[in-house]
């Protein structure tokens, strides 16, 4: 029985996040510091985005213009920080917690967009990002007070999480703004801006281990390279177009939700119970801005009826 074109791209895209779900293990099991591992992404991902661009034939002049290259590498600044600021925060607090803390993106994007493009953003879209930030706190375990003591070192996690998700929204809003360029081809300039700027800025910043790494060292960080950067993005870009927006809401949930198995899975480290609300809370207000679901119609569906009627 063949698939249809939805089918394939349903299948694909969730491929892509069950895939993207299981990063947290790679940076975990290559026991290296966050600047190592995202230059070595950069590297290993660039070579595998290229060698399909290439194969695909991509790279045409037209694609490269110079608002085109100038906007992607800036992007590309963005996207290398969060990169190190996520990894940073999966080692100061676990996978899950910083994968469901990240996952507060899109609600930036709203809020960055209404800001820059005076975009109204409504009672209903306001009702979703604060019941959103609600799940947010809830899902940090920042109420666990018992976990928390003396662990300033999971705050400093969460807070690089938190601002990995903003600066990821700044990408996703400056990828918007280029249509024309094939997103292989802004992810492969990310890329290159990794290999050339953390080299440059680690004796800033930290430290950039490039010597005496293990051959398991070396399985883990060229995964990450070619798996969840070249394969995932593959992936995920090649469904995209074939899928509605409210597919889409719905199967990208696939990534956090399989980082939290993963999490729970093989190291043991189960969201507790309002941790596990939080993140449904994030679920289902990402769900109601991206798909316009009213949210005064379902808290006050009396409210909404009379309106209609008057």
């Amino acid at each position: 029985m063949s698939l249809t074109s939805r089918q394939q791209g349903a299948i694909t895209l969730a491929s892509g996040g069950l895939l993207m779900g299981t990063i947290g293990v790679f940076v975990e099991e290559a026991r290296l510091d966050a600047l190592t591992l995202v230059f070595f992404r950069c590297l290993f991902g660039f070579l595998s985005l290229a060698a399909y661009c290439a194969w695909k034939g991509f790279f045409t002049r037209a694609q490269f213009t110079r608002r085109t290259v100038t906007l992607a590498l800036i992007s590309g600044v963005l996207m290398v920080t969060q990169w190190v600021g996520f990894f940073d925060a999966i080692h100061r607090t676990s996978i899950a917690v910083a994968t469901v803390v990240f996952h507060v993106q899109p609600f930036w994007v709203v809020l960055i967009g209404a800001a820059l493009f005076n975009e109204r953003l409504g009672a209903d879209r306001l009702g979703w990002i604060a019941t959103a930030f609600v799940g947010l706190v809830l899902a940090s375990g920042v109420l666990a007070t018992d976990t928390l003591h003396g662990h300033s070192s999971y705050l400093i996690g969460l807070g690089e999480a938190l601002l990995g998700s903003l600066l990821y929204a700044s990408v996703t809003l400056i990828a918007k703004s280029l249509g024309q360029l094939r997103p292989h081809l802004l992810t492969l300039m990310q890329c290159a801006v990794g290999v050339v700027c953390l080299p440059l800025v680690a004796p800033l910043v930290g430290s950039l281990t490039l010597t005496h790494i293990g051959p398991m060292q070396w399985f883990w960080l060229i995964g990450m390279g070619v798996l969840h950067t070249g394969l995932s993005y593959v992936l995920i870009y090649g469904a995209l177009p074939k899928l509605s927006t409210p597919v889409i809401a719905v199967l990208l949930f696939v990534y956090p939700l399989t980082a939290i198995v993963v999490d729970a899975v093989v190291y043991g480290r189960a969201l507790s119970v309002p941790q596990l609300a939080g993140m449904g809370l994030i679920v289902v207000a990402s769900l109601g801005v991206n798909l316009g679901w009213p949210l005064l119609s379902l808290l006050m569906p009396g409210v909404r009826a009379r309106s209609h009627a008057k």
